[in-house]
């Protein structure tokens, strides 16, 4: 998972200005939202596969894709094209984490999945934040092309990894088209509604940082528009590492309300954020918050899904992710007009989605 998210993150810092010189600087947003409405039409088929053929098989459709796309990138010359490739890009992440996260799902004792989440996800986080860190230098030492095949390369190293890790379903069926046809009551699974309500409100705000942080960078002079994750990373990091059992000793909700209100204070300091000392200290904050609510929101998960259809429980938080992810990438379509005052706009209004959390986890507070 390290190396996946590595791969899909190095390319991340560079592509809106991949994008603008290809002329399509107003169409940012769906750098993103492409990609993540991509893989959230993946998650119904990703889950059921992961609970028929394995974990593994799924998995590996993801990292296929994804070193394809990056294959890809570099034969791209005109904005729809790239476009295209950023949707079906977004099919890797529709498959792998999918059948990586009901893999794990598989392997925690039930009074350990917060701690054992918080693990999981720290490789998820370290992945981001090196990838994000290492897209400017790298391409600015091998251009971008070097910068796409690199990512490729690091797609290879996960694949090959992946051989040597154990299948966890223990009754595998054989691949059958039939398979592929998705019933109603397989896109959804009701049992995680609570998860999905709040996983899509917390990732708003993050659709929202994937989108503008580049640009924000820019405003305020920094040459390394992976700044910002490397902070965020590092202090989700410590925060999964030393609290990664919170949830398991007072509860998923009352975490939850206490992450997503941190998450509030993020977003409104990064909306103030006028220079970069303000900047580091949000992007801490933002850190903090999301090894919080993260690890939470996964154990959560694997709580409430029926033991025999994790892979559908799990297809429906991720697919909650998406949705959250690509709402807050459109948005910015809407607010966001390249300067730095509908930037802080976009930013509002994702405060508005964390008080709207807030709000929800209160009135649960009886059942959870």
């Amino acid at each position: 998972m390290f190396f996946f998210m590595v791969s899909f993150n190095l390319i991340m810092p560079e592509l809106n200005n991949f994008l603008t010189q290809l002329g399509g600087e107003d169409y940012k947003g769906y750098i993103i939202a492409l990609f993540t409405l991509a893989a959230g039409l993946a998650r119904p088929f990703s889950g059921k596969l992961a609970d028929k053929i394995g974990r593994k098989q799924v998995m590996y459709v993801g990292l296929l894709v994804s070193i394809l796309s990056n294959f890809v990138y570099p034969f791209v010359s005109v904005i729809w094209l790239f476009l295209l490739l950023r949707f079906f890009h977004g099919f890797s992440t529709g498959f792998h984490p999918t059948g990586a996260t009901a893999m794990v799902s598989d392997i925690l004792p039930e009074n350990r999945r917060g701690e054992g989440m918080g693990v999981f996800g720290t490789s998820m986080s370290l992945g981001m934040g090196l990838g994000q860190s290492l897209g400017t230098p790298v391409a600015n030492w091998l251009g971008m092309n070097g910068l796409f095949l690199s990512a490729a390369g690091i797609g290879v190293i996960s694949a090959v990894l992946l051989l040597r890790v154990e299948e966890t379903l223990s009754e595998k069926e054989r691949f059958k088209r039939k398979m592929l046809l998705v019933k109603k009551n397989e896109i959804f699974d009701p049992l995680v509604t609570p998860v999905a309500i709040t996983m899509f409100l917390s990732s708003y705000c993050s659709g929202l940082i994937l989108v503008l942080m580049p640009d924000l960078s820019g405003y305020l002079g920094i040459g390394n528009k992976g700044l910002f994750f490397i902070f965020y990373v590092a202090s989700t990091i410590m925060v999964r590492t030393f609290m990664g059992k919170l949830s398991d000793r007072i509860g998923r909700r009352q975490t939850l309300f206490y992450g997503m209100l941190i998450l509030l204070g993020a977003i409104i300091l990064l909306a103030f954020a006028g220079n970069l000392v303000l900047f580091i200290i949000a992007a801490t904050v933002f850190g903090i918050a999301t090894g919080i609510t993260s690890p939470t929101l996964f154990a959560w998960t694997a709580d409430l899904s029926n033991p025999s259809n994790k892979g559908r429980g799990t297809g429906t938080m991720f697919i909650a992710l998406e949705m959250g992810i690509m709402s807050g990438a459109l948005s910015t379509l809407v607010f966001y007009t390249n300067n730095l005052e509908t930037l802080q706009t976009c930013l509002y209004v994702g405060a508005i989605m964390c008080i709207l959390a807030l709000g929800y986890l209160q009135t649960i507070r009886s059942k959870y």
